[in-house]
């Protein structure tokens, strides 16, 4: 919502939201129809046809519960959509099935040991669906009488509610008296309290007063009055996550440590007395787990130790779906001496379907590139459009992305409203990429800092160590 700030004499100025835009924030989904054929741009993704099919089948089989404990790995040259269609992912999911997204390298963290973050981004992937009975009171208030003392420290009152078959007096009580203020309750709201909890919620306002003009806001929303009974037993439904459910037990921490962010480390045996009460409540039908997904990305950063857990963790009976992404080659496994395809050990590539992702065609490129400006609100010029894209094709796709706002910037410095080829080229000769910064190392010809010159042997020594 806008608001006015007077900032010094009489000048005043909107203050919006501030909009983040990040590198994936135009993607809204993979991009897939109801037969889970990809379109050819469909939710901010474009292109990589096999790789987004792949991800819709392995989601589809999530959402059915029917998928955990396996393995995915995304394969491909960088700048080729890996992560992009990670996020897709996730935005296809919905709130319910937990989606937890990491970087291999923040593992090595000093705070807790290698395998207890992944054992806490593995617990954060697997939900529990909790069903619980609650008794809620729904109705129409038809009128709201509240005493005080003469001191004022004392209240009490009583509250009339109705439904189309029946009318009810309670008396209040304090504490029922500041949740109804504190919600704004008048005559003609239809609300819903929990008996158990004394949780006071406003569903809307009824349709009987929708000529009430007063009591009406721009977003006032107008519901019928509740049928039948006014109190009802409901089945309430709660999803949360091991992980949360792990550090509400853990006395050392407490709920408070799930704001904070500072879980530590949690013991074992309270993990296994958790996994042991939900296995229960599963047999009892009171809860039902949902494996969700976990993202490494950059999975080649993790060492020999991380891989030889991924490998017995996958196989425990709570175990999500785990979906890397590599954008390497044959590379050495940290840790180790010995190479391997995309850094992994070979063991666990035999329990991991591998996707790959492939380079984007010219045609992909430019509509990557319109789907960026209508992101970032920047105007291109026909022109523009084509040399940024050919611009992409000779340096790379993020660098090319890159110089879209840059050209904004140098756009609006000339007054005008569209980015033009001028405007790209000054950018251009302003920040270097990688290529043209190797041609510009070679110039300088030692002149750098810690430089090695021509001390060939050393230099693969060093790649060779950890």
């Amino acid at each position: 919502m806008a608001m006015q700030i007077q900032t010094g004499t009489s000048e005043l100025k909107d203050v919006t939201k501030m909009e983040r835009i990040g590198a994936h924030s135009h993607i809204r989904g993979l991009g897939l129809d109801d037969r889970l054929e990809p379109r050819q741009n469909s939710q901010g993704l474009v292109g990589q046809a096999k790789a987004r099919k792949a991800a819709g089948m392995i989601l589809k089989m999530v959402q059915e519960g029917k998928i955990a404990g396996r393995a995915m790995l995304f394969a491909g040259p960088p700048s080729t959509g890996k992560t992009a269609i990670a996020m897709g992912m996730a935005q296809s999911l919905g709130q319910d099935v937990p989606f937890t997204m990491i970087a291999a390298s923040e593992v090595f963290s000093l705070s807790m040991s290698k395998t207890e973050a992944l054992t806490q981004a593995f617990r954060r992937s697997i939900g529990v669906r909790i069903k619980e009975e609650t008794e809620l009171i729904e109705g129409q208030v038809v009128e709201i009488q509240i005493d005080r003392s003469l001191t004022g420290a004392t209240k009490t009152g009583k509250l009339t509610i109705k439904t189309t078959d029946m009318e009810t007096v309670y008396d209040l009580g304090t504490k029922m008296i500041e949740s109804l203020t504190k919600e704004k309750v008048l005559a003609g709201d239809v609300i819903a309290i929990d008996k158990t909890s004394g949780k006071v919620t406003k569903l809307g306002r009824s349709v009987a007063m929708s000529r009430d003009y007063d009591a009406m806001g721009a977003d006032t929303k107008f519901v019928q009055c509740p049928e039948g009974e006014i109190q009802k037993r409901k089945e309430v439904i709660h999803t949360v996550s091991l992980h949360e459910i792990d550090v509400i037990n853990s006395r050392t921490q407490g709920f408070l440590a799930l704001f904070a962010g500072d879980t530590g480390e949690i013991k074992p045996e309270l993990r296994a007395q958790i996994n042991t009460k939900v296995a229960d409540w599963r047999e009892e039908g009171k809860a039902e787990v949902v494996p969700g997904v976990l993202f490494i990305d950059e999975v080649h950063m993790l060492d020999i130790e991380c891989f030889s857990f991924l490998n017995r963790a996958l196989e425990s009976e709570l175990s999500p779906l785990v979906v890397m992404a590599s954008n390497r080659g044959m590379a050495r496994i940290r840790g180790t001496k010995y190479k391997s395809p995309h850094g992994l050990p070979v063991d666990l590539l035999d329990r991991v379907l591998i996707v790959s992702t492939k380079p984007y065609e010219e045609e992909d490129i430019q509509q990557i590139i319109q789907i960026r400006c209508q992101e970032e609100d920047v105007s291109l010029t026909p022109d523009a459009l084509t040399v940024l894209t050919s611009m992409s094709k000779q340096t790379t796709l993020r660098y090319a992305l890159n110089l879209i706002s840059c050209g904004r910037v140098l756009a609006r410095k000339r007054k005008s409203e569209n980015v033009d080829v001028e405007d790209l080229r000054r950018a251009y000769t302003y920040f270097m990429d990688e290529k043209r910064s190797v041609q510009w190392l070679k110039e300088q010809q030692g002149t750098l800092v810690f430089e090695e010159v021509g001390v060939e042997g050393r230099k693969d020594e060093v790649m060779d160590t950890d």
